[in-house]
């Protein structure tokens, strides 16, 4: 039986679950909901703030949505995805980023960028906001040079706001990192939703995908949220996965055996 049937089985205008999905289209729990407006107070003073929480707790959705509503001529946003591209990397991407072309030698390149970090905001009166994701990921050097990026004007103010989005034990190593430690304005753990949002969150992206019924047993759902202990992610996959059951077994409705197909297969890779 082809899964190219799954979409039109269940009558989908497009699958459930996916990642793809617009800013004001994500489910906003009450952890995703204090995580964006933590990031937004910290872009409006321009300060520097900790996001941590577990693998696919909804770090980088929550920055996505606190940045979609800002205003492109006020603001610039900066994205570093990946902390692998070293110290030099960070400031090439910071240069690119803000329209220059990244000097060869590091020691112009550190120049270079705090140069056009301070163009940016004092001639083009741009506020820059810097995410910057997997960052417990950031080597020590990293996290010296994000310290050393902040300090403007002797200190008195940032030249950008900044946001670590990163996995617990970033929170940690700050711990050990005190001039940077002491600069984090705020910092907030997203935790996993709760059984009532784990159902809301089922319903919201069933309704994305074309249907407003009942497709998920209470009892289904129940299992889906204890298994996934409210992670987004985790709670995609699973739900993807009891999905292709009830379609496989040609059921209506995703039922408890559907959801027991599903964590089954979740912990057997």
């Amino acid at each position: 039986m082809s899964l190219d049937q799954l979409q039109p089985y269940f009558g989908f205008s497009r699958l459930p679950f996916s990642r793809q999905l617009a800013p004001s289209a994500l489910f906003r729990s009450q952890a995703h909901q204090e995580a964006r407006a933590r990031i937004q107070f910290l872009i409006s003073q321009a300060a520097l703030g900790l996001i941590c929480g577990e693998v696919g707790a909804g770090k980088t959705c929550a920055a996505r949505a606190a940045v979609a509503g800002l205003d492109k001529s006020r603001h610039t946003i900066i994205y570093l995805a990946n902390p692998a591209v070293g110290t030099r990397g960070i400031y090439c991407q910071i240069v690119a980023a803000l329209g220059g072309e990244p000097h060869h030698y590091k020691a112009n390149l550190i120049p270079q960028a705090c140069e056009l970090l301070e163009r940016e905001r004092t001639e083009r009166a741009k506020q820059v906001v810097l995410l910057v994701d997997e960052a417990h990921l950031l080597s020590p050097t990293q996290l010296e040079e994000l310290r050393l990026l902040t300090n403007s004007e002797m200190d008195s103010q940032s030249p950008f706001a900044g946001i670590l989005l990163g996995q617990p034990t970033l929170r940690k190593r700050l711990g050990t990192f005190a001039a940077l430690d002491q600069r984090i304005a705020l910092r907030y753990e997203l935790a996993g939703m709760s059984d009532k949002e784990t159902a809301s969150y089922i319903d919201h992206h069933i309704e994305l995908a074309g249907r407003k019924d009942t497709l998920f047993a209470d009892d289904a759902i129940e299992l889906l949220h204890r298994s996934s202990r409210g992670i987004p992610r985790a709670l995609n996959n699973l739900a993807t996965q009891a999905l292709i059951a009830c379609y496989l077994q040609q059921k209506a409705i995703v039922d408890l055996d559907c959801a027991q197909h599903a964590v089954a297969e979740m912990q057997a890779e």
